[in-house]
């Protein structure tokens, strides 16, 4: 029995991607493995969102070599799709295989001898129709199911287009049969993971159903207690799905919106299809149906002719929004994007100071948005997440909550009262029998 190991890099539909993949390999009698546990095999799957996720492919090669010297080594995902020929060369790589080819991997290299010579597998993107259903069960608590694949929007940043092919989706009637599926093990919480989630509905280029029509279906899924969306643009999510979720039985108040600037001019020259204003109406629609609702927020800095004044309006905006926290990333050149041959490069050292702000910034608003909570009551869903002797977990609003260790709340929702913030950040609740109200 060959023993197999995988290592994901990049975003939470990579993870469902990767536990699909590595299922596949149980199914043929491989033994999946701790990728320090002198593997076979390994299956490296990237990234190529940043620059850094790039460099990051090499050194997890670099690392499995140096741990299994004779060892199978296979890279696909993000960067394989992208640069197939760049990677083979990468010394250690034995097989490349791009978006098409990636979930047909036991049967391309079945037998797993290394070749004299690196293989490719990597069809042009163009070739990319299926949809493959994805889900991740990495721990018992929380499953990132894959609803939606690819994106037909051309964002000057970005690559994923490049990357992942045109929009798709699952059928309703599909993601219900694993969300059911899903149901009938101990996990309590499947978030919605894609590409473009809200673009979701498309099926062979033809607009079959809506986002709203999913949740409306997934709400009424017994044995699942929460869904959670894990990130829908500001021009898809409509009234109606702030509404929905608002009343929903399942659905949390919690929301990941990209905005990527704050200023008009910078989001013109990223090619997004909204301005502030319609953010701003967003975040507005969602404080006035769920006061409570998180909502987090994507932030792109140092983008090609970002003035300072540029910067510092984006910085004031999210100042004054009504949000929870920021994802900061620094804007790197891709290539084959227009932003690569954009004029006015901000200086790195500019990229990384505007990065530190905005972190600073993101820390101060979470705080805030705890505090905001305190005194109120909520459910967690506790993970086997210990720390020092503490267990946490997330409220459904994504409030990070730390309690003394008690092994028989693990993967349980209950409710808790919170009491104050520590200074790490962490929610704390009152730890007595009393306040760990039970259903």
């Amino acid at each position: 029995m060959k023993k197999v190991a995988f290592y994901t890099l990049g975003c939470k539909l990579n993870y469902s991607e990767t536990s699909t993949i590595s299922r596949k390999f149980e199914e043929k009698g491989y033994k999946k493995v701790d990728f320090t546990d002198q593997p076979d095999i390994f299956i490296i799957n990237t990234c190529s969102v940043t620059e850094n996720a790039d460099k990051k492919c090499h050194k997890v090669v670099r690392e499995a070599r140096a741990i299994s010297p004779n060892a199978y080594v296979a890279i696909i995902g993000c960067y394989a799709q992208l640069k197939p020929k760049e990677i083979s060369e990468i010394p250690g790589v034995d097989a490349v295989l791009g978006a098409a080819e990636k979930f047909r991997l036991v049967e391309l290299l079945d037998g797993f001898v290394r070749p004299e010579a690196p293989v490719v597998y990597a069809s042009e993107i163009g070739a990319v129709k299926n949809f493959n259903t994805s889900y991740s069960i990495h721990d018992r608590t929380r499953t990132f199911l894959k609803v939606q694949d690819g994106c037909d929007y051309s964002c000057s940043f970005c690559t994923i287009p490049l990357a992942r092919g045109a929009s798709r989706s699952d059928s309703i009637e599909n993601i219900l049969k694993t969300a059911r599926e899903i149901a009938s093990t101990e996990v309590k919480e499947i978030v919605l993971t894609g590409v473009n989630t809200g673009d979701y509905g498309l099926q062979d280029g033809a607009r079959v159903n809506r986002f709203i029509d999913l949740i409306k279906e997934l709400d009424q899924v017994e044995g699942i207690e929460r869904f959670r969306i894990s990130s829908i643009e500001p021009n898809l999510l409509t009234d109606e799905i702030i509404d929905f979720v608002g009343q929903s039985k399942r659905f949390v108040p919690h929301f990941h919106v990209p905005l990527q600037s704050g200023s008009n001019k910078i989001l013109k020259l990223m090619r997004r299809r909204y301005q502030r204003e319609l953010y701003v109406s967003r975040v507005e629609k969602i404080k006035a149906v769920m006061p409570h609702a998180c909502i987090g927020v994507d932030v792109i800095v140092g983008f090609p002719d970002e003035t300072k004044e540029d910067f510092l309006e984006t910085y004031q905006f999210l100042n004054n929004l009504d949000i929870s926290y920021l994802h900061v990333f620094t804007y790197s050149e891709r290539e084959n994007t227009l932003a690569a041959e954009m004029p006015n490069p901000v200086h790195s050292k500019e990229r990384a100071e505007r990065s530190k702000m905005l972190h600073i910034l993101s820390d101060k608003k979470r705080r805030a948005f705890y505090e905001q909570h305190v005194g109120n009551e909520f459910s967690v869903l506790f993970e086997n997440d210990i720390e020092e002797g503490r267990m946490h977990g997330f409220t459904e609003n994504y409030i990070r909550v730390a309690a003394q260790y008690d092994p028989i709340l693990i993967n349980e929702l209950k409710k808790i009262r919170i009491t104050s913030i520590n200074e790490k950040g962490l929610a704390l609740i009152e730890e007595t029998e009393t306040i760990l109200l039970h259903h």
